[in-house]
Parts: C-alpha cells; structure tokens; sequence
C-alpha cells in the first residue's frame, strides 16, 4: 500500500443519519462511527489476538464512557479480522437502544466495503 486509503458510509434509518470514516494503513486502521455528524467518540484501541495465545482479545478504552461495550466489541471484531491495531469511535446522541442495531449495520457495511475495492 503506497497511503492511507479513506473509505466512507452513510445510513439513514428512522429519520437519523449515521456515518462512517474508515482510515485503513498498512498496520493498523481507524474508525469513526457517528451519528447526525462526523464526531468522536468513545475512543478504544484493540490489537488482534496471537493465534498460539488463549484468552480474551486485548482492547483498552482510551476515552469515553457512553459507547464502551459496543465500541471494545467493534474493535476486538475489526482487529480480529483485519489482523491490524484498530482505533474504534462510536459516538451517538441517542439512547443506546435506538442506535446500537444502526451502528452494527454501519460497522458491517464499511467493512465490507473495504472487501469490494
């Protein structure tokens, strides 16, 4: 990979938009989930497993409260499948029950999109 390569998502569900920034690196790869505007949010860095190690994917919350599970479980997945450092965002107004299924959506879209490129 010569640079850094920007992918970006939107979805629109329920009158809200959602949007996602994806900056992939050779070793490691950013994402941004947010909702209304491109925001930062819970911040969580997570580094993909070593195969011979048993135990939990290593993920640290470095900033926020509101997002933690679901931005730890975001980066661990992103990590895990990219075999790459990931730094994961999720920021939303909302109550996390309206937003949690959107933000999975948003999440699977931009990884996939990676796939098509």
């Amino acid at each position: 990979m010569l640079g850094a390569k920007i992918l970006r998502e939107k979805i629109s569900e329920s009158g809200k938009s959602f949007f996602a920034v994806r900056l992939i690196m050779s070793n490691a790869e950013i994402i941004l989930l947010s909702e209304r505007e491109d925001n930062l949010g819970t911040l969580v860095a997570a580094v993909p497993k070593r195969r011979e190690l048993i135990g939990p994917p290593l993920s640290s919350v470095l900033l926020g409260d509101r997002n933690i599970i679901l931005s730890r479980m975001l980066a661990e997945k992103f990590a895990e499948e990219t075999n790459k450092m990931t730094l994961m965002s999720v920021f939303t107004g909302t109550s996390k029950e309206d937003t949690t299924s959107i933000i999975l959506k948003l999440a699977d879209k931009i990884m996939k999109k990676e796939e098509k490129t």
